[in-house]
């Protein structure tokens, strides 16, 4: 457990970058430091591993007060992960994973296979273990900079912005499979980032701060969309907060209507909406077509490939988009296999969301009552 106990950055000029902040990450869990420039957030990052040093206030690592404690001794526990990820030019992957290991004096054979079962880990190809960072994309690259912070085992990983230079599709590729890392292997991490969709997605605890330093609140995701202490909490999470709350309600059980189907290569009957859903011959959708638009057999370029296909054991949220974006305006759904069970229309999920809604007691002991 990582623990901030009034901890304060005051800079010779008077720049006051983190005031009296307290605050808990606890062990094996993902806490996000969130907010807008200049609140602290990378200042305070640094302060656990004493790149920067607080000015007063303590931190302590498992009951250990790091400011006591040996810089060298504290890092080594401790993985990096940087925004660009920070990667040697001038050294191969497998080198560039390799760099803690054979610091803290790992054999090299015994580096070299920690270095390759890494790279498998984080989803990267054993083949690339011989590039250099200039011959990967960004992503993979962000890939390389996890696997090395991995390469010593530590049990705390610093994460600072990891993700945010990378294209959107990439950033979501990258965030499901650190968090498929992440119950692999239960680091106790400390994640920075300024965007509130990537806190609320990767986070058990959420803390928001404001600028000057200053801890809005801590709270885990949904209780923080559900019950924001003050209106910049409020704001910063969005306007579509009860939407993103959503994602924190398992979807209930709905009325879902039997979907006809049509299979590649077979020709479509028309159909009173004209949409008519394609799956394989597994059952998995694939998309949908328009019937009028179709001149003999279903091709994959007739495909209209619009719309979410929520799972049935997934979230509220997945469930309603999938209605809302549906060129039919019926929402897929499917099994945990990925197989058609049915289709369901947005009043049909709204009216699941009012029968499901219960009052909520709001309760001062609750994570979500921590502010400043």
């Amino acid at each position: 457990m990582i623990v901030f106990d009034g901890v304060t950055k005051e800079y010779p000029d008077g720049t006051v970058a983190v005031d009296h902040l307290s605050l808990e990450a606890p062990s094996g869990k993902i806490t996000v430091l969130v907010g807008p420039s200049g609140c602290g957030k990378t200042t305070s990052l640094r302060m656990i591993n004493r790149m920067i040093h607080p000015t007063s206030g303590t931190i302590t690592l498992d009951g250990k007060d790091t400011g006591r404690m040996k810089e060298s001794e504290l890092r080594r526990g401790m993985g990096y992960v940087i925004q660009h990820a920070g990667l040697f030019p001038h050294r191969t992957v497998l080198d560039n994973v390799g760099t803690v290991p054979r610091l803290l004096g790992m054999d090299r054979r015994e580096t070299e296979r920690r270095s390759l079962e890494l790279l498998e880990r984080v989803g990267l190809p054993t083949a690339f273990a011989k590039r250099y960072p200039a011959q990967l994309s960004g992503g993979q690259q962000q890939r390389v900079g996890v696997a090395r912070a991995l390469a010593a085992d530590p049990p705390v990983m610093l994460m600072d912005e990891p993700f945010s230079a990378v294209d959107p599709v990439v950033r979501e590729q990258l965030q499901d499979e650190f968090l498929r890392l992440q119950g692999d292997l239960g680091k106790t991490i400390v994640f920075v980032t300024h965007d509130i969709d990537e806190a609320i997605k990767l986070g058990d605890q959420v803390a928001v701060l404001q600028v000057g330093g200053h801890l809005a609140q801590l709270a885990d995701p949904a209780y923080l969309l559900a019950h924001p202490v003050n209106d910049f909490v409020a704001d910063f999470v969005g306007r579509d907060r009860g939407y993103r709350a959503l994602s924190f309600q398992p979807t209930p059980h709905l009325p879902l209507a039997a979907e006809s189907t049509v299979s590649l290569g077979e020709r479509v009957s028309d159909r009173d909406d004209g949409w008519v859903l394609v799956v394989d011959g597994d059952n998995h959708p694939l998309g949908w077509v328009q019937a009028e638009r179709v001149r003999g057999e279903v091709t994959t370029e007739m495909l209209h490939r619009g719309g979410t296909v929520a799972r049935a054991s997934g979230p509220l949220r997945g469930a309603l988009d999938a209605a809302l974006s549906s060129p039919s305006r019926r929402g897929v759904i499917v099994d945990d296999s990925g197989a058609l069970v049915g289709t369901v229309k947005a009043h049909e999920v709204l009216t699941a969301i009012e029968e499901t809604a219960r009052p909520e007691l709001v309760d001062a002991d609750h994570p979500g009552a921590s502010s400043s």
